[in-house]
């Protein structure tokens, strides 16, 4: 007989069994009902708020009156929005790619040291900390004052070591002084002076707790046969009455490195620097010449750079975003490093390979599929990022530091204008969906291998 008519075996046609059991025995009708309330939060959470922000980015700001495509324009048009879209290439042209280079750095050099482990833990430890805190931290991190700020703190102390800073920045002639504006910011004697002169150059401004450290009490010129002898000193006591106009006082503090030159035909014959009690000494070679005290006496000390001004905001606020994320790429390059196969790279070094060559040629290109998935993962996280630009930028430079997401808040909760608001929150969905599309298709190119 052509079919199966045993006892307690069913006649199985050509369509089968009607119900069937998956791989770990659970059927179709219990997995759908187990993915049920997944499928409810997904819905509500993440498809309803996507098609309601498409809806509404085509009404007006009242959400009565259809307006067509004017906010997608806007979006092209409006100059937040404009700053807004080229911060943005910014930070998804540079924040992922050195993020990346970094982690990439980090993973290969840690294989080579003891403390690899230690390094990593400590790189990577930034991503446990919410861009809240983060934000906060580098805002303190940027401050103007070298005295908050850790980044001013170390360029100005670089700075200072090459190029001395003034300590006299508010210093200028009192009255009936002997000194004369010179221009530029520099003071010139009224008169020249002979040699055995003995010349008193009086300052006024500088508060005497602001005196340099190794200041002490001014002591008045004495003549030297044929040199020229001066003093450059604080003519100010405190009290009222205290003191004599344009002559050292027991109480009064000398310039302690001041820089005298003395200037003849507009030349300068000869320098001089005042000692920690103001006095200095020039010889014969300054007869017939005016003392000048020159500008860079009195500039104002340097106080590094506006790290949170408009040029440079987005790129310290990048340079946070790499702070945090760079573990991130560390740890799975790191973690592609470790499934590649070692003798390949033994292979290349038996060839005649430097580490540069083996480096370039092979450990790159084997990671190559690890680096875009860390690269393309970056690129959507930056694409969204709003805590660390809006907590680091001050009010005064955030418009400069301005990214879609931001702008995407400031239109819809402080401008109050819901339909922009949409059309950026649409907008930034378009440009997100090709970058995760290439990620699948990439990921879906790893499995089949």
């Amino acid at each position: 007989m052509a079919s199966d008519t045993r006892a307690g075996v069913p006649n199985a046609g050509p369509a089968g069994p009607k119900s069937r059991k998956s791989v770990t025995g659970t059927r179709g009708t219990v997995a759908a009902l187990f993915l049920l309330p997944a499928l409810v939060l997904l819905g509500a959470l993440v498809v309803y708020p996507i098609g309601y922000s498409v809806v509404r980015s085509f009404y007006d700001q009242s959400g009565d009156g259809f307006a067509g495509i004017d906010n997608y324009q806007a979006l092209f048009t409006d100059d937040g929005i404009r700053t807004a879209l080229k911060n943005n290439i910014i930070w998804v042209v540079f924040a992922p790619t050195v993020a990346t280079a970094l982690g990439l750095v980090f993973a290969v050099l840690t294989e080579r040291v003891r403390w690899g482990t230690a390094f990593k833990l400590v790189v990577f430890m930034p991503m446990a900390i919410s861009m809240l805190a983060a934000g906060i931290i580098f805002r303190l991190v940027y401050d103007q004052d070298p005295d908050k700020g850790v980044a001013n703190a170390v360029w100005v102390g670089v700075h200072d070591t090459f190029a001395q800073s003034s300590a006299f920045p508010k210093a200028h002639p009192g009255r009936e002084s002997p000194l004369e504006p010179a221009g530029g910011g520099a003071f010139i004697t009224e008169r020249t002076v002979s040699a055995g002169d003995t010349v008193t150059l009086p300052l006024v401004g500088v508060a005497p707790d602001l005196m340099p450290d190794d200041a002490r009490r001014a002591v008045a010129p004495k003549p030297q046969g044929d040199r020229i002898t001066g003093t450059t000193w604080q003519d100010f006591t405190r009290g009222k009455g205290v003191g004599t106009l344009n002559a050292v006082d027991a109480a009064e503090l000398g310039y302690a490195g001041m820089r005298i030159e003395a200037v003849k035909d507009g030349k300068v014959v000869e320098t001089a620097t005042a000692g920690d009690d103001g006095t200095f000494s020039l010889s014969s070679k300054a007869d017939g010449a005016r003392l000048r005290l020159p500008a860079d006496n009195f500039e104002e000390p340097y106080n590094g750079l506006d790290w949170l001004g408009p040029s440079l905001v987005t790129p310290a606020i990048i340079g946070s975003y790499i702070w945090m994320w760079a573990g991130f790429a560390m740890v799975l390059i790191a973690a592609g490093l470790a499934g590649m196969p070692r003798e390949l790279l033994e292979a290349a070094r038996v060839d005649g390979a430097n580490e540069w060559q083996v480096f370039r040629r092979v450990t790159v290109p084997l990671l190559a599929p690890v680096l875009a998935v860390v690269t393309v993962t970056l690129m959507i996280n930056v694409l969204k990022v709003f805590d660390l630009v809006f907590i680091i930028a001050p009010g005064s430079s955030q418009d400069d530091a301005n990214v879609l997401a931001l702008e995407l808040y400031r239109k819809g909760f402080a401008e109050d204008q819901p339909g922009i608001a949409s059309a950026i929150a649409v907008f930034l969905l378009l440009l997100v969906i090709p970058v995760m599309w290439f990620n699948v298709r990439r990921l879906r190119r790893e499995v089949r291998r």
